[in-house]
């Protein structure tokens, strides 16, 4: 069995000592983080590697960054998504660990929509789409994991007419994120649960996180070599509760052999 997370840490120099506690607490054998916000040589690798736990990352000063962290040895495949030599943003990194593929996805925000932002973000997912039929023809198992920026349904989010304008509910976001999951991917979370209302992200603001006025926009995706073998996945909303907190908290799948 092989127990894979996905967290937005929003500052990983920031959220060290929360996330170090989790670590310890919840002991998954492989960890794709988002918004790491520090260059590669920044990235606190001592203190995580005296967990045991092995270190790579696509950083990128101040913004952005993923890593992938995994008790086994790791092989990084590409550091980038592939589709755009231009794009700087640290925002994918693809790895071969304890017998799985797996990559880190920090997609964009898109917001404002009426902006270029909201263009790249629709053109993100499009190379995504474009670069998971070459996963799909590895018969890998693999894990997409990640923060999407990408609310599913009208049940991912607390007040879905409050948000339907928001880049991240809004018609064309959810649109791309379903083409990409109809190439055959299978939402963890949503196989093994019917349940709504279950949020991976709260606001700093308004109250948000005492109020449960969340979406669920962190997911993981899985193959369907991986999805043969789910057994379990969750969202631990423990960290979310912590002092100097990511507004995210982590989203877990289990696979069996």
């Amino acid at each position: 069995m092989v127990r894979i997370a996905t967290w937005n840490v929003n500052s990983i120099k920031a959220r060290l000592p929360v996330f170090v506690d989790w670590l310890k607490g919840f002991a998954p054998d492989v960890v794709l983080l988002q918004e790491t916000k520090t260059t590669d040589e920044n990235f606190p690798r001592l203190e995580i590697g005296e967990l045991g736990y092995n270190v790579s990352v696509a950083g990128q000063k101040t913004y952005n960054g993923v890593a992938v962290l995994s008790r086994f040895p790791i092989e990084v495949v590409r550091t980038a998504l592939p589709g755009d030599d231009a794009d700087a943003q640290a925002r994918y990194i693809e790895a071969v660990t304890g017998g799985v593929r797996v990559a880190s996805i920090y997609l964009p925000n898109g917001n404002p929509v009426d902006t270029d932002k909201f263009a790249y973000k629709l053109a993100w997912m499009e190379r995504l789409y474009a670069h998971v039929p070459g996963l799909l023809a590895t018969e890998d198992a693999f894990v997409l994991g990640g923060d999407y920026n990408v609310a599913p349904e009208e049940g991912d989010v607390f007040d879905p007419e409050g948000w339907r304008d928001d880049a991240l509910c809004r018609a064309e976001s959810r649109a791309a994120l379903r083409r990409i999951m109809h190439l055959g991917l299978t939402d963890a979370f949503r196989a093994l649960t019917g349940e709504t209302g279950r949020y991976t992200w709260w606001d700093y603001r308004a109250g948000a996180w005492a109020r449960d006025h969340g979406l669920r926009i962190d997911h993981l995706l899985l193959s369907p070599q991986a999805a043969d073998r789910l057994q379990a996945c969750g969202i631990d909303r423990t960290p979310r509760g912590r002092e100097k907190a990511s507004d995210h908290t982590p989203v877990w799948c289990e696979l069996g052999e």
